[in-house]
């Protein structure tokens, strides 16, 4: 407790908390609505997990707001920008960032494959059918499916940040009509059409994200100057401060229309986006060839989610409203120290709720069937729900004991060491060397996401994946060390 009140006193003055509210409250969402809507039965004999949506059609309408990868990416391209933005700053490289900034993704990430890795490579030489161990690992890694996005965005932000700085919100619209293109070709064909969905949907949220960063970074800077000009002309304290909330309104002068860069904060946009969102949704699946949900129903024509599609786009624009519209309320509240330590607390160890929760979930599954006490009710009845309470709670202090186990791999993570100016040889060499970097790790990803879920994998994932991931991993963590590419001070 005494380490979250020292980083609540030491949270700067201008930092956006309201960006780290909605990064905890999203990954509570994903977790609690993952273990919440899991039917268990029992398939030849052995325990099976699948999602009781299809089983509740009257909680399709609910997926609107629960579906909330749009806001993981909306938040991810905030302090993405933010990072970026702040290394320019300092003189560092694009580059530099990359390698930086790949340490909290990428150490959780390589403790859960070789932990799962481990475990299934033990369970083969104790006799298990290979085909059941990749089944079981491959529930454990569903969360990795969305890391290949967000990884992507990530390797891509440099150069999406710049097309973000000359053309403003015109991105994100270019990116969405890219988006309904591809619909396009799932709707009339060819399907193959609608695979770059799975970039260009997040990516066009995460350019959001860049746009509410300049809008917040032009209004503090606005809100201090002008309130500083109030303040020397002679003005009255309320006067002042009114100055400088009147900044607000024109946050991100400049550009306007389409290729304005700072993001519309007031509410009346906020209402604006929920209103027409909401709208929006409505005719796209009720009139149009959307499902309802924005997560995967098995028989539907469409899967909203996989890959992002026009409707799913709508959803992103409706929450991105409410957002708008709960951000003061919101911000004022995370000025006291117990809701931001709390705050605090979820983030410190963000990525490995969301990558262990489902290890939990096998976990205590396999622990049930072993006593011979796993409930198994249908979907939706009555038993069902009554045991949503004791499931939702034993999957907790299970996800408990494994965050106090490998949380401090992501807690502790630290920014490398300080390092002298390089070279333009060298800058060449370490930009060619992220990349290439970052490629191993999506690669490895990629292909664990693509396997088949009861492929016979000895070690529950492709060898050829885990050889790609750990070898960009590996080069990703060489080049953090300072021992290729950079040059000490000297």
């Amino acid at each position: 407790m005494r380490r979250l009140r020292q980083l609540a006193q030491r949270t700067p003055p201008g930092r956006e908390r309201y960006v780290d509210l909605l990064r905890a409250l999203a990954i509570t969402m994903v977790v609690l609505g993952h273990w919440g809507v899991t039917a268990v039965g029992y398939d030849d004999g052995r325990p099976a997990g699948h999602s009781a949506l299809a089983d509740l059609r009257w909680a399709w309408p609910l997926t609107w707001v629960a579906q909330v990868m749009p806001v993981f990416f909306l938040v991810g391209g905030y302090a993405n920008a933010a990072s970026l933005a702040a290394r320019r700053r300092r003189g560092g490289s694009a580059a530099g960032w990359l390698v930086d900034r790949s340490a909290r993704l990428v150490r959780p990430t390589t403790v859960l494959l070789l932990v799962l890795a481990a475990g299934a490579g033990i369970a083969t030489l104790r006799g298990a059918d290979p085909a059941q161990v990749r089944t079981v690992v491959w529930f454990a890694t569903i969360p990795l499916w969305f890391l290949v996005a967000y990884v992507a965005v990530v390797a891509l932000t440099p150069p999406m940040y710049a097309l973000h700085r000359r053309f403003g919100l015109a991105v994100p619209v270019a990116l969405v009509v890219l988006v309904a293109l591809g619909d396009l070709g799932r709707l009339l064909g060819p399907a193959a059409l609608a695979d770059g969905n799975y970039l260009f949907g997040w990516l066009a949220v995460h350019q959001l994200g860049f746009a509410w960063y300049d809008a917040a970074r032009a209004t503090t800077r606005r809100t201090g100057a002008d309130a500083a000009e109030a303040a020397e002309a002679g003005a009255t304290a309320p006067d002042a401060a009114r100055a400088g909330a009147a900044a607000s309104t024109t946050a991100g002068a400049g550009p306007r229309g389409l290729f304005r860069r700072g993001l519309p904060l007031s509410g009346r946009a906020g209402a604006l986006l929920l209103g027409g969102g909401l709208v929006a949704l409505v005719l796209l699946t009720a009139a149009g060839p959307y499902p309802v949900a924005m997560l995967h129903i098995p028989g539907e024509r469409l899967d909203n989610a996989a890959p992002p599609s026009l409707a799913l786009m709508a959803a992103a624009a409706t929450q991105l409203g409410l957002i708008l519209l709960l951000r003061h309320p919101a911000g004022r509240r995370l000025r006291r120290s117990g809701p931001w330590q709390a705050v605090i607390a979820v983030n410190a160890v963000v990525l490995t709720l969301f990558l262990w929760h489902l290890t939990a979930a096998v976990l205590l599954v396999g622990l049930l069937d072993a006593l011979g006490v796993l409930p198994t009710p249908p979907a939706g009845s009555a038993a069902w729900w009554a045991w949503r309470v004791p499931w939702l709670l034993a999957l907790a202090a299970v996800l408990a004991v494994l965050v106090a186990v490998f949380g401090p791999v992501e807690a502790r993570t630290r920014r490398p060491p300080a390092t002298g100016p390089a070279g333009t040889g060298r800058r060449r060499l370490r930009a060619g060397l992220a990349v290439a970097g970052y490629a191993g790790v999506l690669v490895g990803l990629l292909l664990n996401s693509l396997a088949p879920k009861t492929a016979p994998e000895p070690l529950g994932l492709p060898a050829p994946a885990l050889v790609a991931y750990l070898a960009g991993a590996g080069l990703l963590r060489l080049l953090r060390s300072g021992r290729v590419g950079r040059r000490r001070p000297g």
